[in-house]
């Protein structure tokens, strides 16, 4: 299956599990990662939710890190949800490990 049709079905998987406002969302292929720097108020908390189709995992880390947990991402159709805090301006990075590949698709939703 090409990257482009597991881009369609991930994000495909997500917009039927959006809750709350949406705030931010995207897809990347697996090997590009995610590197972002939402725009989130401080003091609030958020809803985090990110699948992986494909191979192998992914690594998703904050800045700083008391942000969220670091947590290995799946790529086998897995939905991993995470509640975040925010109480500075924060980074997302999410890099697939070795021999990764596939798309990630994610979305942040305020609660």
């Amino acid at each position: 299956m090409s990257e482009k049709d597991l881009t369609q079905q991930a994000q495909a998987a997500l917009a039927d599990l959006r809750s709350g406002k949406l705030v931010e969302a995207g897809a990347e292929w697996v090997t590009d990662g995610i590197h972002t720097e939402p725009i989130l108020r401080n003091g609030k908390t958020y809803l985090l939710t990110l699948t992986c189709f494909g191979a192998g995992s992914a690594r998703m880390a904050f800045t700083p890190a008391d942000t969220g947990t670091d947590t290995t991402v799946p790529c086998d159709q897995s939905v991993v949800r995470q509640r975040i805090t925010v109480h500075k301006p924060i980074c997302l990075d999410v890099d697939g490990t070795t021999g990764s590949t596939g798309a990630i698709a994610w979305q942040i939703g305020a609660i």
